[in-house]
Order: structure tokens, then C-alpha cells, then sequence
């Protein structure tokens, strides 16, 4: 049993940066792959990052690759998203999730996570 728990979200102007984090609750978080999703009005969830139970493999969605960073430290239980040069396309909701296994090549699929964090709103203006 995990439970995770988003925040950080906020309104931003573009160009600003902002950090989103994840707290994860049990022992056994360090065994799960994590992954931060967003979905904006109208639009279909989509990927956003992920990042393997060690920390070792990440990847990113190219239309955030150079602009924002995900990382996890497992004595905390905490899964973070380092997010930069904001666009207002950024705009969404943002969740945390966590994986059924410690990685996947499937990452960027939503089938992939077991667990779903509440979203927290993440709003760039212009």
C-alpha cells in the first residue's frame, strides 16, 4: 500500500520556476518506479517524467526535456519535480504516481502506476 501526495503547485508567470514535490508513504517506497503526469483542460493525461525505484534511469517528455528535472530521495519518500522556463502550455494538473514495478520501458503509460497522488494545479500566464 502506497499513498501519495502532491504539492507545490501555484500560479506563475511564464519564464518562472517552480517546484512540484511527492510524499510517499510505507517502507517499501524505494522499491517503486515513479512517474509525474499532467492533464490540462480538454486534453488527454499525458506523461511527464519518470524515474526508476534507485534514481539510476530517468527519462522525460521532449516537451519538457532541458526545462524540467525529476528526482527522488528515498530516505525521505519524496519524488520531486524541478520545473524552469514555464510555458503557459505547462499549465495543468499535475500527479504523482507511482509505479507496480522498479522500472518499465512502458513509462510513459499510465497502466504502468498503481497509485495516484491528487494533483496539485500548476497555472503559467503570459
Amino acid at each position: 500500500q502506497v499513498q501519495v501526495i502532491e504539492s507545490g503547485g501555484g500560479l506563475v508567470q511564464a519564464g518562472d520556476s517552480l517546484r512540484l514535490s511527492c510524499d510517499a508513504s510505507g517502507r517499501t517506497f524505494s522499491i517503486y518506479g515513479m512517474g509525474w503526469f499532467r492533464q490540462a483542460p480538454g486534453k488527454e493525461r499525458e506523461s511527464v517524467a519518470a524515474i526508476s525505484a534507485s534514481g539510476a534511469l530517468i527519462d522525460y517528455a521532449d516537451s519538457v526535456k532541458g526545462r524540467f528535472t525529476i528526482s527522488r530521495d528515498n530516505a525521505k519518500n519524496a519524488v520531486y519535480l524541478q520545473m524552469n522556463s514555464l510555458k503557459p502550455e505547462d499549465t495543468a494538473v499535475y500527479y504523482c504516481a507511482a509505479g507496480n514495478s522498479a522500472w518499465t520501458t512502458r513509462w510513459a503509460s499510465t497502466s504502468e502506476y498503481g497509485y495516484w497522488g491528487q494533483g496539485t494545479q500548476v497555472t503559467v500566464s503570459s
